[in-house]
């Protein structure tokens, strides 16, 4: 069959949103009264607090937004340095500077996360937390780096915007560390367009031998929790408009990605991004490092109500991403030329990362098969038109990551077994 009939393939573009989700937002669009306030909101924090066993559960516009929330919750900010690894998106970082503090970059392993041996070698009098992403929806080394932060009385944030669902060792990732954040972005696991989760352990874990009220300095979990919900009824609903502009995206793309292979497609995407119908993943004052005057906000119902049709998916979702996942990778094994990821069990894999050598190559010759592959990271600190120095990035400071970014391309996931057919046969 010719490319321009064909379905696009990517990992990127509403790569979830299924014909029900699109008819929610039809609905939840005729709705107005119920676009900022509603039950939906409260559904979906429930959901989280029982999934995860936490104290706490508070929404947010989006995980960024869920990230500052937490650490203003346990008091960091001025003065205190808080562990991240290279090779993520400028979100991370840019929501540690909005609270004051200062991110201190850590180098990746082959797991593509953060490096326990890098990190401990980091460490210093100044650093208050870590926040360990599961990149792609592979868990970190959480051992190793409990019992670093144990040792040196270290806050664990986990970064599951990649993760929900995951597990690691039979343990819920997102549950293993002292708070956790989710992203319910566009590409993400499951997608409300926007929109984020902060959650706050029962009980955070312990603290070189001794009880965490005698050595941690921050609030305990309850107190957490509270400041964490106090924070967000503080915040303004989005605007109106905006919530609009979301849930007319999922509408947009029903449209847009059976053309898109035609000029048509393409054209319609070009034009909705100019007229402003389509809202951008990260602003221009965001690549700058800079703190977006409309944000952090609280999530909106009619957003929740996108959520609330795709958590009950999640199972099947994550089934399905690692069936693809499990026959990439028996393919790929005996490409000498080919690095990946080793299996891991409880993984999600929201993208399937690999290192080619030829990256620009590979992903142009994707592009013209009909398939656009994923680019998290190409930059060590994501998108590439982010100004690194602004966000405290320096040049060499983690060069296992600067490789990856130079190699990396994501193959897609939450694909039929036809199209895995077609990613393999390209690359």
């Amino acid at each position: 069959m010719p490319v321009f009939f064909r379905k696009i393939i990517s990992p990127s573009l509403s790569p979830n949103t299924e014909s029900d989700d699109v008819w929610e937002a039809v609905r939840a669009f005729l709705k107005p009264r119920s676009w900022q306030r509603g039950s939906a909101i409260d559904e979906i924090e429930h959901w989280f607090k029982d999934y995860y066993d936490a104290s706490a559960a508070v929404s947010f516009d989006s995980g960024r937004s869920a990230l500052y929330a937490i650490l203003e919750a346990f008091g960091i900010g001025l003065g205190d340095d808080v562990l991240v690894q290279a090779f993520t998106c400028v979100a991370v970082p840019n929501s540690i500077r909005w609270a004051g503090a200062t991110p201190v970059y850590v180098d990746i392993d082959k797991r593509f996360n953060i490096d326990p041996k890098d990190l401990e070698k980091k460490i210093t009098k100044q650093s208050k937390a870590i926040i360990v992403q599961h990149t792609f929806g592979i868990p970190a080394a959480m051992d190793a780096i409990l019992t670093i932060a144990r040792k040196h009385n270290l806050i664990v944030i986990e970064d599951c915007a990649h993760s929900l669902g995951a597990t690691y060792h039979n343990r819920t990732v997102g549950s293993l560390g002292d708070a956790a954040f989710f992203s319910f972005g566009r590409d993400k696991v499951l997608s409300s367009v926007w929109g984020g989760m902060a959650i706050i352990s029962q009980k955070s874990p312990p603290k070189a031998d001794q009880p965490m009220a005698e050595k941690v300095k921050s609030p305990p979990a309850g107190e957490a929790g509270q400041k964490l919900r106090q924070i967000q009824e503080k915040l303004p609903y989005p605007s109106r408009i905006w919530i609009v502009q979301q849930l007319f995206h999922p509408i947009a793309f029903a449209v847009i990605l059976p053309l898109y292979n035609l000029i048509i497609g393409k054209v319609i995407l070009e034009c909705l991004k100019r007229l402003g119908l389509l809202s951008k993943p990260v602003n221009d004052q965001e690549l700058r490092g800079e703190k977006p005057l409309f944000m952090p906000r609280r999530y909106p119902n009619a957003l929740a109500r996108l959520l609330m049709r795709q958590l009950v998916k999640l199972k099947r979702y994550t089934i399905k991403r690692r069936r693809t996942v499990a026959y990439y990778q028996e393919v790929f094994q005996s490409r000498n030329e080919i690095i990946m990821p080793k299996s891991i069990p409880g993984g999600v894999y929201l993208r399937f990362p690999i290192l080619v050598q030829n990256q620009e190559e590979v992903m142009m010759r994707a592009k013209r098969a009909g398939i656009l592959l994923g680019n998290w990271y190409t930059s060590v600190i994501d998108p590439v038109q982010v100004n690194r120095e602004n966000v405290g990035y320096i040049a060499g400071s983690c060069p296992k990551a600067e490789i990856y970014a130079r190699h990396i391309i994501n193959l897609p996931t939450l694909i039929s077994e036809d199209e895995a057919r077609r990613v393999v046969a390209m690359v």
